[in-house]
């Protein structure tokens, strides 16, 4: 099993032969690798050389090292998407051939917080609508949706069997939302949601907070949605000016 075969420096080769045992099937998701007394071994490099190895491969998301336990194969994300993209969860599911479904928590309209003040440029007497959603792909729970709009926009016809509520502001509401302000953040384990997503303990989740414009620059929808880290994955394209 040696990999001593190529010019390239002894780390790179380890990378190369790690992935493609991954992508075989030889690790599996979730799976412990050898020591690294046992793997440096099976692989005829030294355990300098390993440890360079995974520590890029650690960077790369493709492993994942937990101190005092050992190092495991990454879940590989079902889902990837542009942050510069703004898709609902709907389609982001939808396009990775997966069908999406929503399990309704509960909605209420309430007066609004100071925040929502500040947010929706809203009265103090005005109603805001607030749904909680878990969001399915396949059956499985991936996301966790808090939503809020002000009453006045939602269409009377609304119903929150409806899976986008991007498609009942635009179709229904006649309001079409055109950008959105974001801010991403990971945290840990989340005592009420994780558990609702069926994570495992050590599954991390992105929190993206979004405000939605539409045409006329009005914020319309204010969202949170907490996504399985080990499942959504979310770039940003950078242009150099």
């Amino acid at each position: 099993m040696s990999i001593k075969s190529d010019n390239r420096h002894l780390y790179l080769q380890v990378i190369d032969r790690l992935k493609q045992d991954i992508a075989t099937g030889v690790y599996k998701e979730k799976e412990k690798l050898p020591s690294e007394f046992d793997l440096a071994k099976q692989l005829g490099v030294s355990r300098a050389t390993l440890r360079e190895a995974l520590r890029i491969l650690e960077e790369e998301n493709v492993i994942i090292r937990r101190h005092g336990v050992g190092t495991f194969v990454n879940v590989k994300p079902l889902f990837t998407s542009g942050i510069e993209q703004l898709n609902s969860v709907t389609a982001m599911i939808k396009q990775a051939g997966m069908i999406p479904g929503t399990i309704f928590l509960r909605s209420s309209t309430q007066g609004p917080t100071e925040e929502d003040i500040r947010r929706f440029s809203c009265s103090t007497s005005e109603e805001i609508f607030v749904m909680e959603r878990v969001r399915t792909a396949n059956g499985e729970p991936v996301v966790y949706c808090i939503d809020k709009v002000p009453e006045r926009i939602l269409p009377e016809t609304f119903s929150h069997t409806e899976e986008s509520i991007f498609r009942i502001l635009d179709e229904e509401a006649n309001r079409k939302i055109t950008y959105a302000v974001a801010q991403i953040e990971p945290i840990g384990y989340h005592e009420k949601i994780s558990p609702i997503l069926e994570c495992d303990p050590e599954t991390a989740l992105l929190v993206l907070k979004q405000m939605h414009f539409d045409e006329m620059d009005e914020p319309i929808l204010f969202s949170v949605n907490y996504f399985k880290a080990d499942k959504f994955s979310f770039h940003v394209l950078r242009k150099r000016i």
